[in-house]
């Protein structure tokens, strides 16, 4: 097979130049054996897709750089991804939040080998991205476990269903059938304030983190079957940054007394495994475990705080969220073949269960009869999905393939009660408090004469059992057509009916077509949808936050609840998107460019709106609901408008004894709200509904600009690789209307690498080398203005500075 294009760029750092992968791609596999992610057509390659696909190559990348984690190993390779580590955030902590061009979380679908992967059961409540969306966890998939991420830059739901408005995420397991890799990292934060003294932490050296992962690769049996498994465990320390009161002349302590990353440990267990049972038939089998623990700090609790017992924490306590995950995937399936079709059929089985023990914390209206730790209760999601996919090719001019496919999938969501203490508030007299009981019996602080508030501070339990479950039906057709051999076009359909809201029907058009030999145009047009996610019908917590260091007390209604429904709020509906983009390839072999501009319209997103104050709810709400200081809704609120363009240059060269790969990538995203979807009982209070700080969270969910340069040079055994990310400025705005502008950053990743043997190299490098941090908020050391009560939001290249590592990879 003759090539004759490149419209693939591999991203990120690479110890092998881009023209070397390509070949080294061809020597090992057959290209036309190559399945690429948004076409179902088994010869379309990565040279010839009519969509801009990125190939990320995660076992290079990992090696040149200080990630462990999918999620921020993205973050610094792909300039249309975002993600970053939050704080003070509940469950986010342990989950960073993702965006793919800007959209929400749970605009982006996760692939795992091409199946769905399954959701977090977390929701986002608080950070600056995802407010109200739940989402994919990345990070319960271990990077040992990982041959290559495939991220499709367009929008695919009319291919595969809910969530790809955004693009589509398809992680490849590794499928090597010999031999032992083993990776081990240390990487630890050299903390230095960014500024004169004015941050602190807890130690001059924090954050150490430690990796070890194996993976085996097997025979099995003597016709190509495999095994490949992997095991790996990542253990991380807290990296505390606070505010130096003495800087700006306040003795007072700052509202978050310890700010920053979490304490986490992960444990991983991965297996990939294929066998010919027959000619013509085959069976796999993907399992996946994932554990992790995650300790994180809340808002700190002073010694005179209504939250508090000074009998029992007379210096006042920093309650800590100790959330465990643990995670499950297990598909299976058949491949084989029918008249001539491609059939795989298949199930794809996840479950994700989230448990929050609250520590050092206690109930204050238990006085000094409160425990200090709880079981606050948690959350879960089960999904299954029953599918199969045919694929045929037709001799129709230079070739017609036509996939066609169906998909059952059921949901269950649950919330788990917590224990009674961690949720309840009580009387005097021990009693548990309701609408009925007298003032005179609530249980107040002698300090202040105010209320004490109930539950487990930092985190209050799950007052309730909830289980909702779901299911939908997909069917879909997906056709792509050489009409010459310069020129191919697809077309893809899908119809899905779900049992809560009704049925959708999405379409697809997208064209390439080769000028030259060298220059391609290619673009598509779509239409999406993502149907309300089971967490976001169906959440519901009451829980204490600060705002503007003051304690208040909320009420998240879930949307079927009898407030919402006062209140006026919709039953939740599916969005819907338009999606355009177009571009241009151009490769020469050793330079290769693509520009793609895009254009997304999505109309009635699900996102979380503002606070309601008792005084904003109608009269008979605030009468039969005495205890609540402000409300908060899902709602398919607000419609919006993404406009972009991505650029992708490459080039290789031989400069002296070595190669040099230079790869700049870059990403322009403008977001603007067009609309504010109020209900009738709620016009004229547009900005109570969707308040201007509400929208400063979701237009900063990515800067406008993101740009990341990588040269990597390499001479026989040594290489060096450079990495430079900047990120444009973000603006939020604190809980006192105070508008915080974080200024453009570059980050700079320096990492050296040397060879010692085909089965042994070893690199050394630092992250963030010159300890960029996010701009300092100055004013709001002890006002608690940032949305995590701390100095930085989590923005950008996140607050933990400076990191050095080693890295040692082995095999045998």
């Amino acid at each position: 097979m003759k090539i004759k294009y490149i419209s693939i760029i591999f991203f990120g750092a690479s110890t092998l130049s881009y023209a070397q992968q390509v070949r080294d791609t061809l020597n090992e596999s057959k290209i036309d054996e190559v399945a690429i992610t948004g076409s179902r057509n088994k010869k379309r390659t990565v040279i010839n897709t009519p969509v801009p696909i990125d190939i990320i190559d995660i076992k290079q990348v990992s090696q040149a750089t200080g990630q462990v984690e999918v999620n921020q190993l993205l973050q610094f390779a792909a300039p249309s991804f975002n993600s970053n580590k939050q704080s003070g955030s509940d469950g986010a902590d342990a989950v960073d939040p993702a965006t793919l061009r800007g959209l929400g979380p749970d605009q982006t679908l996760l692939l795992l080998n091409g199946k769905r992967y399954h959701q977090s059961s977390l929701i986002n409540l608080f950070g600056t991205k995802g407010r109200g969306n739940t989402g994919y966890d990345m990070n319960t998939i271990p990077i040992g476990a990982i041959k290559r991420v495939e991220v499709l830059r367009d929008g695919a739901a009319a291919q595969y269903g809910s969530d790809a408005i955004a693009g589509v995420i398809n992680v490849i397991l590794n499928d090597r059938d010999k031999g032992f890799e083993g990776n081990a990292f240390y990487g630890m934060n050299l903390f230095k304030s960014p500024g004169n003294n004015d941050v602190v932490s807890d130690h001059k050296i924090d954050g150490g983190t430690f990796d070890f992962s194996g993976n085996l690769g097997t025979k099995i049996g003597s016709k190509g079957g495999f095994g490949n498994f992997t095991a790996e465990f990542i253990n991380k320390e807290y990296a505390i940054r606070n505010a130096n009161p003495a800087i700006y002349n306040d003795p007072s302590p700052a509202p978050r007394q310890r700010f920053g990353d979490a304490k986490a440990q992960n444990i991983y267990f991965f297996g990939n495994i294929e066998i010919p049972l027959s000619e013509g038939l085959k069976f796999y089998s993907r399992q996946g475990f994932s554990h992790r623990n995650t300790k994180a700090y809340a808002w700190t609790r002073t010694p005179d705080a209504d939250g508090n017992i000074p009998e029992i924490y007379p210096n006042g306590f920093n309650p800590i969220e100790n959330t465990n995950i643990t995670d499950f995937t297990f598909d299976n399936g058949l491949k084989f073949n029918v008249a001539n079709w491609e059939v795989d059929a298949y199930n794809a089985f996840g479950d994700n269960r989230f448990i929050y023990n609250i520590n050092s914390t206690v109930n204050a209206t238990l006085g000094v009869n409160s425990p200090t730790s709880f079981d606050a209760g948690g959350h879960s999601l089960l999904q299954n999905t029953t599918g199969f996919n045919a694929t045929r090719m037709f001799k129709v001019l230079e070739g017609l393939n036509v996939a066609f496919g169906s998909e059952f999938r059921y949901e269950k969501f649950n919330i788990i009660k917590g224990e009674e203490a961690s949720y309840a508030m009580y009387d005097v007299n021990g009693n548990i408090v309701t609408t009925h009981t007298p003032q005179n019996l609530l249980v107040t602080n002698p300090l202040s004469g105010e209320v004490r508030p109930g539950g487990s501070q930092g985190f209050p339990g799950y007052s309730t059992d909830i289980g909702k479950s779901r299911n939908n039906f997909a069917a879909y057709v997906d056709t792509e057509l050489d009409i010459t051999k310069n020129w191919m076009i697809s077309a893809a359909g899908r119809f899905e009916n779900y049992n809560d809201f009704g049925s959708t029907l999405n379409g697809k058009f997208a064209t390439r077509y080769a000028i030259t030999p060298q220059f391609a145009f290619r673009g598509s047009f779509s239409t999406g949808f993502r149907a309300p996610s089971l967490a976001q019908k169906y959440y519901s917590q009451q829980f204490t936050n600060f705002q503007g260091g003051k304690l208040v007390t909320i009420q998240l209604a879930s949307n079927d609840s009898d407030l919402a429904s006062r209140v006026g709020i919709s039953q939740l509906k599916q969005e819907t998107s338009l999606n355009g983009s177009a571009g241009f390839t151009y490769n020469t072999g050793k330079f290769t460019a693509t520009i793609d501009g895009y254009y997304i319209n999505v109309k009635n997103r699900i996102v979380l709106t503002g606070n309601f104050s008792r005084d904003d709810l109608p009269a008979s709400v605030q009468a039969d609901y005495p205890y609540i200081d402000q409300a908060q809704f899902f709602s398919n609120a607000i419609d919006t408008r993404t406009k972009g363009i991505d650029l992708i240059l490459s080039y290789n060269e031989n400069i002296g004894p070595g190669k040099l790969t230079a790869t700049l990538a870059g990403n322009y995203n403008d977001m603007e709200i067009t609309r504010v979807n109020t209900s009738d009982q709620l016009k004229g209070k547009e900005d109570i509904y969707l308040s201007p700080r509400e929208r400063a969270f979701i237009l900063a969910s990515a800067p406008k600009t993101k740009i990341n340069l990588n040269l990597n040079y390499k001479i026989s055994k040594f290489n060096v690789n450079l990495q430079l990310v900047r990120f444009d400025k973000v603006t939020l705005i604190g809980y006192d209307d105070f508008e915080q502008i974080y200024n453009p950053k570059v980050t700079t990743d320096l990492s050296f690498g040397y060879e010692f043997s085909k089965s042994l190299n070893l690199t050394l490098g630092s992250k963030n080398l010159l300890n960029r941090y996010p701009t300092l908020q100055t004013t709001q050391v002890t006002t608690g203005n940032t949305e995590g009560g701390g100095i930085f939001d989590p923005v950008q290249m996140g607050f933990s500075g400076r990191q050095i590592f080693a890295r040692l990879n082995f095999k045998f």
